[in-house]
């Protein structure tokens, strides 16, 4: 029997069926028929109610250096978020200098954010990649001097020790709760939230928290330039966070319980879950895993310790996942035990992992558990379109919540979405310029996303991903090529041999394709070549060629047209690169980057006789 014929655990979902206009210019307006209810005007509300009403409820919890787990109940998060925001303001903390926080997620990096958003202080999470990885601080650079922080954080002294001295050159303080703090001129964290407590002043900035205080600015790399910050005021989140709990009912009846990786510093993993776990009065323990071969082991450990009631990743993170869940039947029990639904962003997942979910889901509980995704951005809460779970399938954006107002333009012969409501940014920080160009005359914010009708002859199924407007280009014959649409076809047809593809062909007769491999399936297929030394022979190696060609060529015979045949292709040996904006810190690729900073391969792939790490279908 088909999983798909096997029944589901009920999931308790409201409603997004929604009404759509179409104008005489070809517009097209879809708007929710349920209205968006009541919400607070700040995300301090929820902390003080599940203070008071459950104070030993878990919160927060990460694992410490000795394995075991340290958690903070509600009232002790309440307490630290007082204490700690006494110490912001006396170090001259406020709206003008907000607070930089340079750190993964952490109990530490929890209080803190509590803290800032008890006392009006707008925070910003920055990714790891620009502080830890990155290997010139340009991006860093960019964000301090947009940023203007009063005090700089981080968990570990000795992992971001060089990024804590840059920032400390522009007159920051610096905090850190691990390591050598004296060494780096910095503080140690318990000392933030030490001394005495000016309660007038506390009390004072507390109560000029408002709906349109900025709680925090999350800088996102986007497409193109340098970090823009967006920013996230208490209103937008606290509206985003009743359309989750809106649709999503089961939040409210049963506190949910999250075991998540997810970044802090993108809006899947600080607002959208970090923000679900608050606001719902849930617990979040912080898994310190990965969605790659050795992180993935992390994350497979606290998942046989924490069921989840609801479970939040990437689709690489589920392709990790599926193989342990299948091979460990303890584990799989435990992780569908009491799991209400399976959610997905950031890309589409491959429908040869959503099928196996399925069935370790049929084998451990003779059910499927819900898999639910829909589209948003950083700009838009995140939170903007779901899909009801029977009409969810991989590419599917679904229609949008109730509070937000859908508006599709035509904009280069597709349907771009543009996004209005309560949860959108009121722009981006110190950038009146980008701010005026993100919205139109209407005040809808552009996302940049082009969307189609998943199926034109039922509406109420909502819509399917028809790539980036910014992506899409033309051959030299005048056609338009689908960028979005086809880089998913052809990631679906070689997997599990390529982690992502970049599609070239601009002004060509024909396209042409830079692949990045995913090594570790291919080292599968060829186990000798083992580590990085072995690379170069594993991209030569004349079986792995064999079969990425023989997919090639099934791939080329089966497009419609010239928009749609991949003529050739080449294996990249390094992976993106971060600072040269091939890839944002949330892993997606940039097209246009990868095509810029790697316009040697591109030239080889345009040039017969071809060279020899060309293959051609």
């Amino acid at each position: 029997m088909s999983t798909k014929l096997a029944p589901m655990r009920p999931l308790d979902t409201g409603s997004n069926r929604a009404r759509v206009e179409r104008r005489a210019d070809w517009t097209i307006l879809v708007s929710p028929l349920e209205a968006l209810g009541p919400y607070p005007e700040t995300m301090n509300a929820p902390l003080l109610r599940h203070a008071a009403q459950a104070p030993d409820r878990v919160f927060v919890a990460e694992r410490d250096a000795a394995g075991a787990w340290r958690e903070v109940t509600y009232a002790q998060a309440l307490a630290a978020a007082r204490r700690l925001g006494a110490g912001l303001l006396a170090r001259g903390a406020g709206v003008e200098r907000p607070v930089m926080i340079l750190s993964d997620n952490g109990v530490d990096h929890a209080l803190l954010a509590l803290a800032c958003l008890y006392v009006g202080v707008p925070y910003a999470s920055i990714s790891p990649a620009y502080s830890a990885a990155s290997s010139d601080f340009s991006k860093l650079d960019h964000i301090v001097r947009a940023l203007t922080p009063s005090l700089a954080f981080a968990g570990d002294g000795a992992r971001f020790g060089a990024a804590l001295k840059r920032v400390a050159g522009s007159g920051a303080r610096t905090v850190v709760a691990r390591g050598n703090s004296a060494a780096l001129g910095a503080m140690d964290f318990a000392g933030l939230g030490e001394g005495g407590v000016d309660h007038a002043a506390l009390a004072a900035a507390h109560a000029t928290v408002g709906a349109d205080t900025i709680a925090k600015i999350l800088f996102t790399s986007g497409s193109t330039g340098l970090p823009k910050g967006v920013v996230n005021t208490h209103r937008m989140w606290c509206a985003n966070q009743a359309m989750i709990a809106g649709y999503f009912r089961g939040l409210a009846s049963e506190p949910p319980v999250l075991v998540d990786w997810l970044p802090w510093n993108h809006t899947f993993g600080g607002n959208h879950n970090f923000g679900l776990t608050l606001y719902n009065g849930g617990s979040l323990y912080i898994d310190e895993g990965r969605p790659t071969p050795k992180g993935i082991h992390a994350t497979v450990r606290n998942l046989g310790e924490i069921a989840p009631t609801v479970y939040f990743n990437v689709p690489k993170g589920y392709e990790e996942l599926a193989p342990f869940l299948r091979a460990d039947k303890a584990l799989r029990e435990k992780f569908f035990s009491r799991l209400q639904m399976n959610f997905f962003a950031g890309a589409g997942l491959s429908q040869h992992v959503w099928d196996e979910m399925d069935a370790i889901a049929i084998e451990a509980i003779g059910q499927r558990v819900a898999m639910v995704t829909g589209l948003g951005a950083t700009e838009t809460g995140p939170f903007a379109m779901v899909c009801a779970p029977e009409h969810c399938k991989s590419g599917a954006v679904g229609l949008p919540v109730p509070g937000v107002e859908l508006k599709l333009a035509p904009v280069e012969g597709k349907l771009e979405a543009r996004a209005r409501g309560p949860a959108i940014t009121p722009g981006y920080w110190r950038d009146a310029a980008a701010t005026a160009k993100a919205f139109d005359e209407e005040g809808y914010y552009r996302l940049g996303d082009a969307l189609t009708w998943l199926d034109p002859q039922d509406e109420a199924k909502g819509f399917a991903f028809d790539g980036r407007i910014a992506e899409d280009f033309k051959l030299a014959t005048g056609v338009w090529v689908s960028v979005g649409p086809l880089r998913s076809r052809i990631l679906a047809h070689f997997a599990p041999y390529l982690r992502d593809v970049v599609i070239a062909g601009l002004n060509c007769n024909e396209l042409a394709g830079l692949a990045f491999p995913d090594f570790d399936a291919c080292r599968a297929l060829c186990p000798e070549h083992a580590g990085a030394d072995g690379v170069d022979a594993l991209l030569g190696d004349a079986r792995l060629r064999a079969a990425i060609q023989s997919r090639l060529t099934a791939l080329a015979a089966a497009s419609t047209g010239s928009s749609t045949r991949l003529a050739r292709l080449v294996l990249l040996r390094d992976a993106p690169s971060i600072d040269a904006g091939e890839v944002t810190d949330k892993g997606s690729i940039n097209q246009r980057a990868v095509l810029a900073n790697r316009s040697s391969a591109v030239a080889a792939l345009y040039a017969p006789p071809y060279a020899s790490e060309t293959i051609v279908a």
